[in-house]
């Protein structure tokens, strides 16, 4: 029994994939660290002020082992922006 290759326009779509969450955020993508006006941070934003990677921060989170503690709002993790200031030396 012969099993039918796919037509090659269905193999097209699959080549044009994109993978969004693997994106490395760009400078655009935040406001300096000074601008920020907003009690809190995402987990996305917190890694980009301080150079290491999201997965670091949820680490640091779930260990409760690095220098900074998020706070939980719903389940999600959110960094203080006075906590991020404190610990880079940035003043308001």
């Amino acid at each position: 029994m012969l099993i039918p290759r796919p037509s090659p326009s269905l193999a097209k779509p699959l080549q044009t994939l994109t993978l969004t969450q693997c994106e490395t955020p760009t400078t655009s993508d935040f406001p300096p660290l000074e601008a920020v006006t907003r009690p809190a941070v995402s987990t996305d934003a917190a890694a980009y002020y301080l150079n290491r990677r999201p997965q670091t921060m949820r680490i640091w989170a779930c260990r409760e082992n690095g220098p900074l503690r998020p706070i939980r709002i719903h389940g999600r993790l959110a960094w203080l922006v006075a906590d991020l200031r404190r610990l880079l030396g940035v003043s308001k």
